[in-house]
């Protein structure tokens, strides 16, 4: 190999990254094929997926298990779906906040729901007492953000933003599905949640 080569495969292998920047690629990369093959899928496709060496994984995480609880714990973490909330622009009419709040929230839901269920009631270094903390502590942020994007028509609300906050965060985690009907939309689903089940505006 000529030396070009030789610094054009470095190049590839270690983009300057620290390993913490490393570390967050490799979980990104890994999150959709644990959430398609589960705890079977192997630290070699996750290597080939993300273009490195399957060394580089174990140069950054002790060993498989380390990198699945990574990824459980990235999955669960608000981060991407508050900084989504904070986005939403609050001039806009509530319902159309609700429902971009909703899409965020839903899209949030689907990614935990693919990994944690792909994985079933794994044990490990990541017991469900801990995992349900976390879970409980992510819900708790989200609801605060949520609550933020009510503010503007607080005085309009029958109850408190945090309280309304909460109350459509159950509604998206308990939205029945039915074999006959479509899901609600997420436009459909605010439109229930603030005017009610009956139809023509009737009280």
């Amino acid at each position: 190999m000529t030396a070009p080569e030789e610094n054009q495969t470095t190049r590839r292998r270690a983009p300057g990254m620290s390993p913490e920047q490393r570390r967050a690629m490799i979980i990104q990369t890994a999150i959709p094929l644990i959430a398609e093959y589960g705890s079977a899928v192997t630290t070699a496709k996750i290597a080939r997926a993300a273009g490195i060496g399957e060394g580089t994984i174990f140069r950054v995480f002790a060993d498989k298990d380390e990198l699945l609880q990574a990824c459980i714990a990235e999955a669960l973490s608000p981060e991407h779906t508050i900084r989504e909330l904070d986005a939403i622009d609050v001039s806009q009419p509530l319902p159309d906040r609700l429902a971009e709040a909703a899409e965020a929230l839903q899209a949030h839901m689907h990614r935990l729901g693919a990994l944690i269920g792909s994985l079933g009631h794994r044990g490990g270094k990541h017991p469900g007492t801990v995992r349900g903390a976390a879970r409980a502590e992510s819900t708790a942020r989200i609801r605060a953000a949520l609550a933020e994007l009510l503010e503007p028509d607080k005085a309009a609300l029958r109850r408190p933003p945090e309280q309304i906050a909460a109350l459509f965060i159950g509604l998206l985690f308990t939205q029945p599905r039915t074999e006959d009907e479509p899901d609600l939309t997420p436009q459909e689903l605010v439109e229930v949640f603030l005017h009610g089940a009956l139809s023509g505006g009737a009280k």
